[in-house]
């Protein structure tokens, strides 16, 4: 199947790893402007503080946890916002198309995981040589290949295992905390429940603003944290190549920025009627990963809510304005990440757990659905169950062995299923 615009023809799955052409020239910086009207702000605005609520907060619930400096911290959000914002300026630009790309979620609670019994460089390592991988999958063209081979349900099943354990913290800091982490899950469920408010207030941002208010009028937040510098100062950390982590690590952070994140936001995007380009984004998110691994950030990805955010409205034609509105924001949160860390960490441990929590509700919801509504019920139970235990085996995490023994497992007694699905994608 083609697209033909304009004078310019392309593929809409070029093989071999042939890198999609641009159906037209770059935009100047009069025709940039000339697009970037009032929807393209607000919609620009929106997608950059729903990355900056929620998604940080799980950073920072997975840095703590693992033992992480909020030096380490600080580079890694970083690397996620100053970074992925240049490359989302510049994707958008390029394609005329939004662009949206930040990090893998459900990679970086693999890496919390991971972080009990490896160090940082190993981890570092690890997001280096899933860059490798990423960059040589879209320079083949194999990307769709990979995606056929591992049924969704499983994954998505391995993705419900690493994220409970969010859903488990919002229910403590509620139960622990009934001030702040039940004020913010109040003021979830109202904006979720009334579109009208919903649509003016994203419902994670409003916890987030509730959770501020309570904190502060209770005088709970650490004066400290309002005492420092305030621009970043990336932590470059020496990648340690170990087979441990490579094994551990790889294999779920290609899978979830492959198949999970990117196909999620391709999803999005067609959705929109744009025609994202699957292998110039794999090579993007391959060579992206690359400086991002050396500041400590997780793998680079296109981004599902983010991308609906900057298409939720307005002419299609200029969605790509918000795309690059939302990057530059990005890059401008990305240099102060030094003080919004300090600033965050100085919170209640509730108001953190409660926000990560509720930033994962409706991911959570979401992969239990495709994981347990159709085939492949009992593979995608069993790497669920393997998962969720936690267990390390030859050094290696339970996401990793959660997907191996499922796939098996569906392999011995589900092979209906394979031909099912096989036949739906032939």
């Amino acid at each position: 199947m083609t697209l033909t615009t304009g004078a310019t023809r392309h593929d809409d799955h070029p093989r071999g790893g042939r890198l999609e052409r641009p159906a037209r020239r770059p935009p100047t910086a009069r025709q940039v402007l000339r697009d970037l009207g009032p929807e393209q702000l607000v919609n620009g605005l929106v997608g950059l503080l729903f990355s900056v609520s929620g998604p940080v907060a799980v950073i920072l619930s997975v840095g703590q946890h693992g033992g992480l400096s909020s030096d380490l911290i600080a580079s890694w959000i970083f690397g996620v916002f100053v970074l992925n914002g240049i490359l989302t300026v510049v994707a958008s630009w390029v394609y005329r198309q939004p662009l949206g790309f930040f990090w893998t979620i459900p990679g970086t609670v693999v890496v919390g995981q991971a972080l009990t019994s490896l160090s940082w460089p190993e981890v570092v390592g690890a997001y280096l040589v899933s860059a490798v991988v990423m960059l040589a999958l879209g320079l083949t063209g194999w990307v769709d290949r990979l995606m056929r081979l591992l049924p969704m349900p499983v994954v998505m099943a391995m993705v419900a295992g690493v994220f409970l354990q969010f859903g488990v913290d919002l229910v403590l800091a509620v139960d622990e905390d009934l001030a702040v982490g039940g004020a913010m899950v109040l003021a979830f469920l109202v904006a979720t429940a009334v579109p009208r408010l919903g649509r003016l207030v994203p419902p994670i941002l409003g916890a987030l603003v509730t959770g501020v208010v309570v904190v502060l009028a209770g005088g709970r937040m650490d004066p400290a944290s309002a005492h420092g510098a305030w621009l970043a100062a990336p932590v470059l950390t020496a990648p340690d190549l170990s087979w441990a982590a490579t094994v551990q690590l790889v294999v779920p952070l290609v899978i979830t920025v492959l198949v999970v994140q990117n196909g999620q936001g391709m999803a999005v995007l067609q959705g929109a009627g744009h025609r994202p380009p699957m292998n110039a984004v794999t090579i993007a998110c391959g060579l992206w990963s690359v400086p991002a691994a050396l500041v400590g950030a997780v793998s680079t990805c296109l981004t599902g809510p983010t991308n609906a955010l900057l298409t939720a409205s307005g002419d299609r034609r200029r969605h790509y304005t918000a795309a690059i509105w939302c990057g530059l924001l990005a890059i401008g949160f990305g240099l102060l990440a030094q003080g919004m860390v300090r600033l965050m960490l100085g919170m209640p441990a509730s108001f953190v757990a409660a926000l990560g929590g509720l930033a994962m509700l409706r991911a959570l919801q979401g992969a239990f659905g495709v994981a347990f509504s159709g085939r492949f019920a009992l593979g995608s139970l069993v790497t669920f169950l393997v998962t969720l235990s936690d267990v390390t085996v030859l050094h290696v995490g339970s996401a990793f062995w959660g997907l191996v023994v499922g796939l098996v497992v569906a392999r011995l007694v589900e092979p209906d299923d394979f031909r099912a699905a096989g036949t739906a994608t032939g």
